[in-house]
């Protein structure tokens, strides 16, 4: 059996974390057994679907590496087909025409719930025979005729057996007044249609799925394997949401956040593989299928992701990071530099994220007089001996011929050897100097890649300090 799977977003928003987690599980799984994945944008809400979230859901597939084969299927484009469906059951007499008005059914329902039973419309056409009226068809509904004895059985792969009693389960609609698909309908056509194999999804859906078991029976269809996997829970171990932070892919790519890293780190909240942790994303497809999917939710931890963000970003070159990272400097305002692939190598392991790679190099973009002093490390470092050392410093460096690492740090050594100094002495009030604050890279890296001209000249501007 061929392996397919989808992912079916709605364009209301754009694609968030739990959302994208449910496409990498998806997509691991297929590309696993080198199947077919497919990408289902459900669009049926034309008040809240925009082709902004759409195109912005796409763009954060591509972004995390997520390729689909064939083209998006849209489900406001299938009207037609979803209506064939609906006819069929009809015919067979697995559903009829209902004309009870919304205000109707919500009676009833109430009255269910007067009598401690559950609230749902109690069938009262199922047996009417009602047909569309050609003067007033907008009034009338199709239901399903469902089972109103037994158990529904879902053979979920992530929770087992669960078993639901039809008395609980409602006629549900199937096509609303206006010929529109209800969402149940809709979904399970689409997944006939395209030969899904499994369905692996959210655990809000669960209860979804027993009355759409019940369209596939009505329609004689085999089910495919369903897969719940529990939502993802913020530190405080409560529903992931805005509070938390980010919840959106698009936010973390912002944030310089690599896409293998993020799918890593998703994968992992509700996927293990032993101990491991860090998983490039060829290794997750090969591993995928022999890992285990968990049924208890998982709890987002951003200091995780940032961990492994910086283990992916170790594996990058430093021309691949210097790359990455124009972007950030660009929003930060500051020109890219010729020697950025060098920048890159001297911070990279001071930088969690790109956006953090970018910042952490703004002190070596800027001129001598743009330099941000900390006032307390200004102040922990200035006196007259200190300026004295930088002041010949200032005249040893300028004579240099060669301003290369190796030149600085001889002239550097031996300048305090030759004064009977400490480096403690000197060190400190230099590195304030280069970089405005008391801890950073090499110094004498630092000055080879600032260059001759704005080393004098920050060591001018700190003995004018």
């Amino acid at each position: 059996m061929k392996v397919i799977t989808r992912f079916a977003p709605s364009p209301t928003g754009h694609l968030h974390l739990g959302g994208a987690r449910t496409a990498i599980f998806n997509w691991l799984f297929t590309r696993h057994y080198q199947g077919k994945f497919y990408l289902r944008i459900e669009d049926t809400d034309t008040l809240r679907s925009r082709q902004e979230y759409t195109d912005s859901i796409l763009a954060s597939m591509n972004w995390l590496g997520l390729d689909w084969d064939d083209e998006p299927v849209y489900q406001s484009q299938r009207f037609d087909l979803y209506n064939q469906y609906v006819d069929r059951l009809l015919e067979s007499g697995h559903a009829y025409w209902c004309s009870c008005s919304p205000e109707e059914v919500e009676k009833m329902r109430e009255e269910a719930r007067a009598k401690g039973e559950k609230p749902k419309y109690n069938g009262c056409c199922r047996e009417r025979g009602l047909r569309p009226s050609p003067g007033n068809p907008e009034k009338m509904v199709v239901r399903l005729r469902a089972p109103q004895t037994g158990v529904t059985v879902l053979n979920d792969m992530v929770k087992g057996e669960v078993v639901f009693n039809n008395s609980e389960l409602d006629d549900m609609v199937l096509r609303r007044p206006d010929g529109a698909p209800t969402y149940n309908m809709a979904v399970v056509v689409d997944d006939i249609e395209m030969g899904m194999t499994h369905v692996i999804r959210g655990d809000d859906h669960v209860s979804n799925t027993p009355k759409q078991i019940l369209i596939y029976q009505a329609l004689g269809a085999d089910l495919p394997v369903f897969g719940h996997v529990p939502m993802i829970l913020g530190p405080d171990k409560q529903k992931l949401s805005k509070r938390h932070g980010a919840t959106a892919v698009i936010d973390y790519e912002k944030e310089g956040l690599l896409p293998e890293a993020l799918v890593n780190y998703l994968t992992l909240l509700g996927w293990s593989h032993g101990n491991d942790e860090f998983f490039t994303l060829e290794q997750l497809v090969k591993e995928f299928a022999n890992g285990k999917l968990n049924p208890s939710p998982s709890a987002f931890d951003p200091e995780k992701l940032a961990w492994l963000n910086h283990e992916h970003m170790k594996t990058r070159t430093a021309q691949d990071l210097a790359d990455l990272t124009v972007p950030f400097i660009k929003d930060l305002g500051l020109p890219v530099p010729g020697n950025l692939t060098a920048l890159v190598e001297m911070l990279r392991e001071r930088a969690p994220t790109l956006k953090d790679l970018a910042a952490a190099m703004t002190f070596m973009l800027v001129n001598a007089d743009e330099l941000e002093y900390d006032p307390k490390a200004l102040e922990k470092v200035l006196s007259p001996e200190s300026r004295q050392y930088i002041s010949a410093l200032q005249s040893r460096f300028s004579e240099l011929s060669s301003f290369d690492e190796s030149s600085l740090h001889e002239e550097l050594h031996g300048y305090v050897e030759a004064n009977g100094l400490k480096f403690k002495q000197v060190g400190p009030p230099l590195r304030v100097a280069l970089v405005g604050a008391l801890t950073g890279p090499d110094l004498c890296r630092i000055m080879s890649l600032l260059g001759k001209e704005q080393t004098l000249a920050r060591l001018t501007r700190f003995q004018q300090s």
